[in-house]
């Protein structure tokens, strides 16, 4: 299966109490980018193009060549975002990877374990168990696979009980990706395009998008404040 990625860096981090866009914060001396962007690499996927916006100068500067760069003016969503890398995929068929800026810990083999070979499946979304899921994504399977993913702010009281929770990273048909965000809303509590809709277009179409569940959910876990960034460096300290 043949996969290009695209990397999520255009928000700000407001929670981050810095004017220095999030994915350039140090871990480890280097930018949590640049840590992502080497992970991707690890999985062999050499075709990268990262989503900028906030700040986005600094964060070109500051990553270099090596991977392709495309604009997000102005911030509708994650859905929007993805939507912006669609000319530098044209012509492209295959798997397009998705991944945050600001997740460092994904593995190259967790990334490799999303791809996909069935004729049936069009996506796989990189799951794990939140004790505590208050904020996240709640995945919603069905017999065939992830059915939906419901944002928090959206979610029912019953959906909201559920553990199994959304990490941000995905593979997607590429047809069908760009397809489906040319067709969801914003009709959400946050008035945004959201990419998990990706998930509920393509099981509209008659194809299955498969769950992955991290084995360790440390993995999955993106940087908001400047706590949570101290825990992971100290988590990869101690795993150094």
């Amino acid at each position: 299966m043949k996969v290009k990625a695209v990397i999520l860096a255009a928000g700000k981090g407001t929670r981050m109490k810095s004017d220095l866009p999030k994915v350039l914060h140090p871990l480890l001396g280097r930018p949590l980018l640049s840590h992502v962007i080497e992970n991707i690499r690890s999985a062999g996927i050499t075709d990268i193009t990262v989503v900028v916006g906030y700040e986005g100068d600094s964060v070109i500067n500051a990553i270099g060549s090596g991977v392709n760069y495309v604009w997000q003016r102005e911030q509708l969503g994650t859905g929007h975002a993805v939507l912006m890398a669609k000319d530098a995929l044209s012509g492209f068929d295959g798997g397009v990877l998705i991944a945050c800026g600001d997740a460092p810990l994904v593995s190259p083999q967790s990334f490799r374990n999303l791809e996909f070979d069935s004729p049936d499946v069009k996506g796989s979304v990189l799951t794990m168990i939140a004790e505590n899921p208050h904020g996240y994504g709640r995945i919603v399977r069905s017999n065939s696979g992830v059915s939906e993913i419901v944002e928090e702010k959206d979610a029912s009281d019953e959906q909201r009980t559920i553990k199994e929770v959304n990490t941000g990273t995905y593979i997607f048909d590429s047809k069908l990706l760009f397809e489906a965000l040319a067709n969801i809303g914003n009709s959400n509590a946050q008035k945004e395009y959201y990419l998990p809709d990706v998930v509920k277009y393509i099981n509209a179409k008659g194809y299955a998008v498969q769950g992955i569940v991290l084995d360790d959910p440390v993995e999955g876990s993106g940087v908001n404040s400047p706590e949570e960034l101290a825990r992971l460096e100290s988590r990869m300290t101690v795993k150094g």
